[in-house]
């Protein structure tokens, strides 16, 4: 099977774009989904309007691109937000907020797709997770959470449709320079709550780090990597650095972890 035709969600901007403009230049036409509709200039490149938390609009979209295309080959669930603020301080609505298009709007993308890609028997599943769903990150709890929430659900189900020649694949980041660095949200109480001095100067310090971090191009290398692949890998953490501080996560005992971390952003 090689890989045609992707849907893309999230590929305004950040990962999606980098990702999107890589493919296309790889001869992949890429249906980059987003709440705008805007997308790279580029040839190969089918900007689409899609909102990942309308399960209709979803479905809509994937019927749209098999008539036209006659087959996908691949989806990349990339769409995401991020919250800061202390447990303490954030509502359920605001742990919603989160949830709703990073974990619910994966759900939603992948089961619009599952139908066909067990129709022809092939499909490959890409979710782009973080390092965060392995290392817990303070006052970006939920961030963290729902990371973590969305890798084990891409493990659970490449072992439910791997009879039917689907692949899955999570795809973790690091520290990216992009623009959810300042899309960031921040909960109600983050400035007026009793965590305020210590978050504001632990975001600060995460908010430095994406700056400083890897170009989203190299993420989406490591997508093209396994949209290429044969087989692809569970999981992919691209940069050595990331892939040591995994290794590290499983094998120190956890308060050692837990206690590095609190050195890094408390």
């Amino acid at each position: 099977m090689k890989v045609k035709v992707v849907l893309l969600t999230g590929g305004s901007s950040g990962i999606g774009a980098a990702t999107a403009s890589l493919l296309a230049a790889k001869d992949i036409k890429v249906y980059a989904a987003s709440r705008s509709g805007k997308a790279p200039d580029n040839d190969g490149i089918i900007p689409i309007v899609t909102d990942v938390n309308d399960s209709e609009a979803i479905k809509a979209t994937v019927k749209k691109i098999y008539e036209l295309e006659g087959h996908l080959d691949a989806v990349i669930c990339n769409a995401g937000n991020g919250i800061a603020g202390a447990v303490e301080d954030t509502t359920v609505d605001e742990i919603r907020y989160q949830f709703e298009t990073c974990f619910y709007g994966a759900v939603r993308t992948i089961d619009a797709c599952l139908p066909v890609f067990r129709q022809q028997g092939y499909g490959k599943i890409i979710t782009v997770t973080s390092v965060a769903g392995f290392i817990p990150i303070p006052f970006q709890a939920f961030y963290s959470s729902v990371k973590a929430a969305l890798l084990m659900l891409t493990k659970a189900l490449s072992l439910e449709v791997k009879p039917y020649g689907i692949q899955c694949c999570s795809v973790l980041p690091g520290d990216t320079k992009t623009g959810f660095t300042a899309a960031r949200k921040y909960v109600e109480h983050a400035e007026d709550g009793p965590y305020a001095h210590v978050m504001k100067r632990s975001i600060a310090k995460m908010e430095k780090d994406e700056q400083n971090g890897m170009p989203p191009e190299k993420i989406a290398k490591a997508i093209l990597r396994q949209l290429k692949a044969r087989r692809m890998k569970a999981t992919v953490t691209p940069r050595f650095d990331y892939r040591t501080i995994e290794i590290l996560s499983r094998l120190l005992p956890t308060r050692t972890v837990l206690w590095l971390v609190g050195k890094l952003y408390c």
